[in-house]
Order: C-alpha cells, then structure tokens, then sequence
C-alpha cells in the first residue's frame, strides 16, 4: 500500500484569469494537471454576480470527483468568499472559522481557515488552509492564532499535519517565523531544492504561498509547476508537494 501522496496549495483568484475571463473549470484543469490528492485552494466565489454566482468550490470537486469543505471568510451579495480543502481521500471537516482582523478596520477583509481530517490508508492527516490579510499587524495576529491551542496547537490536531495556503508573508517574515517554529517549509526539506516562488504569474518572485508539514513527513518532490495553463488560470502559480507518511 503506498504511503505516498501529493498536497496542491493554491490561490485562485475567482477563477478570474490574467485574460480577465473567469473559468473555474480551468482551475479544475490546472489541479488535473498536476494530479494532486489533496488540494487548498485560496480565493474561491460561490453565488456572486462578478463570477457568474458560480458554486466554485462545488464545481471544481464535482468535475475532478473529489471531496470538499468551503468556508466562506466573506458573506458579500448574499453570496461568499473563502477558502477550500479538497480531497480523493476520505474527507471529514473538523473546523471552519474566522481568523482574527487586527487592527479593527473597516477596510480589511475578513480572513478565515478551514481544518480538515483526511484519512490516508488507514491514517489520519490533518490539513489547515487559510488565507492570510494584507496588513503587517494583522499577519502576526493571524500566525499566533493559527499556531495556538485553537487550531495547530489543539490536542487534536496530531501529527502527521500539513498546513498551507497564502500567507501574504516572505521567508523570514514574523509571520513565517511563527509558523516554522512549529512545523518545517516543505519547500527547504528537499535536499538541492531551489524555493521557488509563486506570485505573480508574470514576475514570480515572492514566495507567499506555502506548505509546512510536522516532522514525521518527508518530502520526495516539490513543483511550481509554470505551464502555459497555469501562466493563464490564476495570478499565482500552485505550490505542489509530494510527501511520505511515516
């Protein structure tokens, strides 16, 4: 039984591609492409009039024959905006909620995370998605809280854990200190591995989507995969991770 398996992180910017159209299902033709078993994925509409009140997250797992939990950050329109966890395992969501909007402002968009269980052969993986805010002071609120006894650090959430998503954060950042105090870049585990970054399509050179892992995993390959599909799809590249269980 293999005990290997494959996590996408990716942001996918409504389904609104750098030629402006918005197509969700070529999104789902950039995750088949890359033939993930476990996918986040960032940005995500259901019922707004700007992306035709398309279910994006129920598409996208409908047309690759997964399993999904969406959690709207956002209610605008009476319809939402938020993050998902998609998956061709056994999937049982264990928390969707809000992260905390430091300072209080108006002008920031509420961000939120989604924790999911998948069970892999008989084992349990725990998988945390979010979406991090703009702001300096609000990235820092959000890493603490994601690291605390609410999410990362809950007694439930045992290794083996991925978490992932865009953290609007560089290496080196509070925020990206915060987490790899925890957990470990998958993207520095591969022995002669160049971190690559994933945004923006044109000029990729800021790493902000990531993907850290508990120390139990080890990670057999990494990929930003630059195709002339994910050139177009979304104004990030997906950050693929190939991983063993213990």
């Amino acid at each position: 039984m293999s005990k290997t398996f494959s996590v996408m992180t990716y942001n996918v910017h409504s389904g609104i591609g750098m030629d402006g159209k918005v197509s969700p299902l070529r999104i789902a033709d950039v995750i088949d492409e890359c033939n993930p078993d476990i996918v986040a994925l960032q940005e995500l509409d259901s019922g707004l009039h700007r992306t035709e009140m398309i279910d994006q997250a129920h598409l996208i797992a409908l047309t690759l024959n997964m399993s999904y939990h969406f959690h709207s950050s956002i209610q605008v329109e009476g319809g939402g905006y938020g993050n998902a966890v998609l998956s061709r395992y056994p999937l049982r969501l264990v928390k969707a909620g809000a992260l905390p909007s430091e300072p209080l402002n108006p002008f920031f968009e509420p961000r939120g995370a989604v924790w999911a269980m998948v069970e892999l052969n008989g084992q349990a993986l725990q998988i945390v998605s979010t979406h991090f805010g703009l702001n300096r002071q609000e990235r820092k609120s959000q890493a603490t809280s994601i690291t605390g006894p609410e999410w990362l650090g809950h007694p439930e959430c045992r290794p083996p854990v991925v978490f992932c998503g865009d953290l609007n954060s560089l290496p080196g950042s509070p925020p990206y200190r915060s987490i790899t105090r925890h957990l470990h870049d998958a993207q520095r585990c591969l022995k002669g591995n160049r971190p690559r970054g994933t945004w923006p399509v044109r000029l990729p050179l800021m790493r902000i989507d990531h993907l850290f892992i508990s120390s139990d995993l080890r990670v057999l390959k990494v990929a930003v995969p630059r195709t002339p599909l994910t050139r177009i799809a979304s104004d990030h590249y997906p950050l693929v991770v190939t991983l063993e269980l213990p």
